[in-house]
């Protein structure tokens, strides 16, 4: 554990890259599903990738950076998303264990980001349309909303060590 703690603290950019890494191998895992196995997202779903294509942002660029402050602005916000991510992913498991006799996953993303700029990009790669509270795949007996949980809270946790190792770090 010791061992592991030092690492953290030789290599704030190393563990950045490896989160924003992640981020994008699990963002490639999801479009895999989606195009080639046929799953479509719901909503929560959609939420969840906005919040991974934000934490791989910002653990990118936070891990370009050598600058002390903007490693700790970088991993607070990182860790800030990835709870948010980790709200969405507990919900979509709570309505996937107990769901609702009318399925609600919340407002419609697709007529929400029709609204925005970037409403004929948008939708083409984030088209949600899936029911939130069914489990159309499962690893390990934990399904999409399971999995995508444990990596918030996994990322999160790193994140908050990041903020806690590189703030005791000398400069």
């Amino acid at each position: 554990m010791n061992a592991i703690l030092k690492w953290f603290d030789q290599t704030p950019r190393r563990v950045l890259v490896i989160v924003g890494l992640a981020c994008v191998a699990l963002l490639g895992f999801g479009m895999y599903l989606q195009h080639v196995v046929g799953l479509e997202p719901c909503p929560m779903c959609i939420v969840q990738r906005y919040a991974l294509i934000l934490i791989a942002m910002c653990a990118l660029l936070t891990g370009a950076s050598g600058q002390k402050s903007l490693q700790i602005v970088g991993s607070l916000l990182l860790s800030v998303l990835a709870v948010a991510g980790a709200f969405v992913a507990a919900r979509q498991s709570w309505l996937q264990w107990y769901p609702p006799e009318v399925a609600s996953c919340g407002r419609d993303l697709y007529g929400m980001i029709e609204t925005f700029p970037l409403k004929r990009a948008l939708p083409m790669i984030f088209r949600g349309g899936g029911d939130c509270t069914k489990v159309d795949w499962t690893f390990l007996g934990g399904s999409i909303a399971n999995w995508s949980f444990l990596w918030f809270c996994a990322m999160a946790l790193v994140g908050m060590v990041l903020v806690l190792r590189v703030g005791r770090r000398r400069s």
